[in-house]
């Protein structure tokens, strides 16, 4: 099956223009991947699905205020999506940007300047900026990098495309590393009580960091997906970490990825046998229906856009089959999708 046919659903109706409140009241749908059967919960109930023994892995990259809005000194707005710092000045960087050619001189909120200078080597672009962008300047002056999508659906239902609380909602509440572009979504229907309670039923929580950048959202176009490239994004795995997920795997407990960063940072650490390494990598691995899983046994995900590279890992993970199975489900049932909507959990 062609990972085409999810082009079918009529998800756009569905897109969650903001989340729910409190954050573990989303929906939940299980899908077992052995039989394919669905069950239908709240995310609350999660811990009625884990064993004591079992270990979850967080990604706990913070996103940071990468969305700039500018204006053309030779006339009308843009906008920059800043992706990764080319130098320790901070005044060069990648970025995301439409209708942006080389030289084109840009005023940025506070005044200050930034000129394109030309293309990286992925094709974002690269920007000069007249002032260092620290952590304190993008605060100040940037926004939450929230996706297309989300501002699209709030337009179509007449909604303020910016909310004051975007930059906290648009996090993690474990968020601790600033770096990310994009927030690990599935990580988002998470509470500090929804926490405290799974690791008081005995089950292990390990922290690893993986900074979403644009590899992870950037469409699959590629007829064939061993010919798409996944842009390599930073991760690390402290000891701590690996000594958690080692510790499960010897004890015959379940690893269960919260996300596919925290999946594909697993997959890019773990061993053969599946055991894990502490230390730091860049994650290029593209995960699509055929790859064999070395550590996870779940897998915690939101419900993704056709064509990305979220939904390849997805189908790899449950079965093309059998996700499209619940997909569809998903859809008679009205389920929220994409980075505010609902979770799966597969295992």
């Amino acid at each position: 099956m062609s990972l085409e046919i999810f082009e079918n659903l009529d998800i756009e109706p569905l897109i969650a223009p903001g989340p729910v409140e409190p954050r573990d009241s989303s929906r939940l749908l299980r899908l077992d991947r052995d039989s394919g059967a669905l069950n239908h919960a709240v995310f609350r109930d999660l811990p009625a699905f884990l064993k004591p023994g079992d270990c979850l892995v967080l990604n706990r990259s913070a996103v940071r205020k990468a969305r700039l809005p500018a204006r053309k000194l030779t006339g009308g707005k843009a906008e920059l999506l800043l992706v990764a710092p080319v130098d320790e000045s901070l005044t060069r960087w990648k970025a995301l940007g439409r209708k942006l050619s080389p030289g084109t001189p840009l005023e940025l909120p506070d005044g200050s300047g930034a000129e394109i200078e030309g293309l990286a080597d992925d094709a974002s672009l690269l920007v000069r900026f007249s002032v260092p962008l620290t952590p304190a300047w993008l605060d100040l002056h940037g926004e939450a990098p929230l996706p297309g999508y989300i501002i699209k659906s709030r337009r179509r239902r007449g909604l303020p495309e910016e909310r004051p609380d975007d930059k906290s909602l648009y996090q993690t509440v474990y968020a601790a590393e600033e770096g990310s572009i994009a927030a690990p979504t599935a990580g988002f229907h998470f509470t500090p009580e929804l926490l405290a309670k799974i690791e008081a039923s005995g089950v292990n929580i390990a922290y690893v960091t993986l900074h979403v950048g644009w590899g992870t959202f950037r469409p699959v176009r590629t007829e064939n997906p061993a010919d798409h490239i996944m842009l390599p994004e930073a991760c690390e795995v402290a000891p701590e970490a690996a000594e958690r997920v080692n510790a499960c795997l010897s004890g015959g407990g379940r690893v269960i990825a919260v996300g596919t960063s925290s999946m594909r940072t697993l997959e890019t650490l773990a061993s053969e046998d599946g055991r894990l390494s502490p230390g730091k990598a860049d994650a290029s691995l593209f995960i699509y229906p055929g790859h064999r899983f070395k550590t996870a046994a779940g897998f915690i995900t939101n419900l993704h856009v056709p064509g990305s590279a979220p939904l390849y890992m997805t189908a790899a993970f449950a079965g093309e089959e059998k996700l499209y199975a619940a997909y569809a489900a998903a859809v008679r049932e009205k389920y929220r999708f994409y980075s505010y909507g609902d979770a799966m959990l597969i295992i």
